[in-house]
């Protein structure tokens, strides 16, 4: 079984103890493992990308009213050898609703947002997002929470508390109670049914607005009990499967956009 990016934020949040929202190291990780992939699969974006044709740039400045930055382009260089908007090739933004899904209408606006300010640019670019669906119906919220009564005692923080976390280390539900962030058991499903709302289109029909590809990754983290991908999930979703389709789908988009 190929390994996916997404089981890298795992190992990532295994190594640090923790899942922290607020720090782009997980959605970093899955643009470049997305990047690396499609370089293994696209012989067209390889020859383009190994050419000095095209090039690949994480967390790039959006044009969108909040100027949010998007995780991964690929497209035609400036002069200057930065991103041009107008010569992009495929976007690829990266979500997650993992510690609170009353958040997933804020991430839904951050993709419809990118959506029609890139396509209003240029319709051809190949639009891509994941979104990480949390699984775990309390989350211990370490950014915002416990991490805070820690302010002047950083050195205790990662002495005493980082080391008990993502260990199963029941006692941390207790010793932060005001810290969990609660969620329903029908979140995830709700969450997915917020995200599916997004338009969508087939691979030929660029003047359609929408998402050429979405991929929901199911993931359990709560940063008390030890992250998994959900892999066996009720949302109906084979993770592995469905990442060789988005691979496959933004690799023939690719090859008839930019190379027939």
């Amino acid at each position: 079984m190929m390994k996916t990016p997404f089981d890298e934020v795992i190992d990532h949040i295994v190594t640090e103890h923790y899942h922290n929202h607020r720090q782009e190291t997980h959605s970093d990780l899955v643009s470049q493992g997305i990047f690396r992939d499609l370089m293994q699969k696209c012989p067209e974006l390889r020859h383009d990308i190994d050419n000095h044709i095209v090039q690949h740039w994480l967390n790039v400045k959006s044009p969108t009213k909040r100027g949010r930055k998007m995780d991964l382009l690929i497209g035609e260089p400036d002069a200057s050898g930065n991103p041009d908007l107008r010569n992009v090739r495929i976007c690829i933004e990266n979500k997650s609703v993992i510690t609170a899904h009353r958040n997933r209408d804020a991430r839904f606006d951050d993709l419809y947002e990118v959506l029609q300010d890139l396509h209003g640019i240029k319709s051809e670019i190949i639009m891509g997002a994941t979104v990480m669906v949390g699984m775990a119906e309390r989350v211990l919220n370490i950014p915002d929470g416990v991490k805070s009564h820690f302010k002047k005692r950083a050195r205790e923080f990662q002495g005493t508390v980082v080391p008990r976390l993502s260990s199963g280390d029941q006692k941390l539900w207790d010793d932060f109670p005001e810290d969990i962030s609660e969620n329903r058991a029908n979140d995830p499903v709700q969450t997915m049914k917020k995200f599916q709302a997004l338009p969508t289109r087939k691979i030929g029909l660029t003047h359609v607005k929408g998402y050429d590809y979405i991929l929901y990754v199911p993931v359990f983290i709560d940063n008390v009990n030890p992250p998994y991908l959900a892999r066996e999930n009720n949302l109906g979703i084979d993770i592995d499967a469905e990442y060789q389709k988005m691979l496959n789908q933004i690799c023939s988009a690719y090859r008839m956009r930019w190379h027939l």
